[in-house]
């Protein structure tokens, strides 16, 4: 979908498959289990993976129930189910007023930690990002992505760090995850998306998504 923005903030819940939003500062993905906030005024960009289906709702500047920030948030089943029946079919009047009423009550509140992925802003730093990127199966050093984009190991060291507020290794962990998250979508089975972004171990790469996703990768593939 070609970047654009909205009057009024925007809640995307996904039922299925992924959703990947890019926006000035960073790109975040949306799966089953969550959906993603867009504040209005936000210029962004969403590209599906997979048989996505997604659910939006508007909401205006006195009602948002989320920060003024874009955000990720988990979705419990009670709110799966409230999201789901408001935009479907057959609902309408004041069954329909009923339904927003508890969802902004479900969403006041709610917090998300999303797999951000900050946007590199010195060209240096994009430089290195596209470099280590360009193939997550060969793990490269940060003393070899500074030689490719033409800086120092400590200049490229302090640029994560200011720029992406994490460490090298921090990032790159983050970036394998974002991508270990739309490999399932194209029906990329468990071993081969732990190994093509660069895992040396199936219990390794089960272990981190886990930690960071909250759900196994069987499972998250299943949704």
């Amino acid at each position: 979908m070609a970047r654009h923005q909205h009057e009024q903030h925007q809640l995307i819940y996904v039922s299925s498959g992924v959703v990947a939003t890019r926006t000035a500062s960073g790109a975040w993905i949306v799966g089953p289990g969550s959906a993603g906030w867009v504040p209005a005024g936000v210029w962004h960009e969403h590209r599906c993976y997979g048989n996505s289906t997604l659910h939006t709702l508007g909401f205006t500047a006195g009602e948002a129930p989320l920060p003024a920030a874009p955000a990720v948030i988990p979705v419990g089943s009670l709110l799966r189910e409230l999201l789901v029946a408001y935009t479907g079919d057959g609902v309408a009047g004041e069954e329909l007023r009923h339904l927003r009423t508890v969802i902004l009550d479900r969403l006041h509140g709610s917090g998300g930690g999303p797999l951000l992925l900050p946007q590199a802003r010195d060209p240096r730093l994009a430089c290195a990002c596209r470099l280590a990127v360009a193939d997550l199966q060969q793990p490269l050093s940060l003393d070899q992505i500074a030689v490719g984009a033409g800086t120092s190991t400590r200049t490229l060291s302090r640029l994560f760090r200011s720029e992406l507020g994490m460490t090298y290794p921090q990032w790159r962990s983050r970036v394998r995850i974002f991508h270990a998250m739309i490999d399932p979508t194209a029906g990329v089975p468990v071993t081969e998306t732990a190994y093509r972004n660069g895992w040396a171990t199936v219990s390794a790469f089960i272990d981190t998504f886990t930690r960071v996703t909250g759900c196994t990768p069987g499972r998250y593939r299943r949704q």
